[in-house]
């Protein structure tokens, strides 16, 4: 009986593992893809930010937060503290680009942020689990 409990512990450790590592993909694809796309469209970025009053120098910074974050959570590289700055980034970045609240599509654009703005916050209190470098790290 102790083998079958054994197993089952093991396939269920398994699965909840590898349920939070797909589900750091999965969370950060879109910061993945969306600073990828920055960098191929910098000139029409820099210009849609400063339409929003943001200014245009903070492309890079953007960029490499949205991709380095992107890769270093995968990964499971410092979780916690990337995720903090991801969640800070995403929130503030509704508030800048989808604050228009009577356009319906604006306003789920940005419970869109707030929802991976929580899942962040998940990362930040949870850390990555167990596959990543972070646990790794720790041993």
């Amino acid at each position: 009986m102790s083998t079958i409990v054994s197993t089952t512990s093991t396939t269920s450790s398994f699965a909840r593992n590898g349920a939070e590592f797909v589900g750091r993909v999965l969370l950060v694809v879109l910061f993945l893809m969306s600073g990828l796309g920055k960098i191929n469209a910098y000139d029409a970025t820099t210009g849609y930010m400063a339409s929003m009053g943001v200014p245009g120098v903070a492309l890079p910074a953007v960029i490499a937060l949205e991709v380095l974050g992107a890769v270093a959570i995968i990964l499971g590289f410092k979780t916690r503290i990337v995720a903090a700055l991801l969640a800070g980034f995403t929130l503030v970045t509704g508030l800048v680009f989808h604050n228009n609240f009577a356009d319906q599509m604006q306003m789920i654009m940005f419970l869109k942020n707030v929802s991976l703005t929580g899942a962040f916050l998940m990362l930040v209190a949870n850390g990555a689990g167990a596959f990543s470098i972070d646990a790794k790290s720790a041993k």
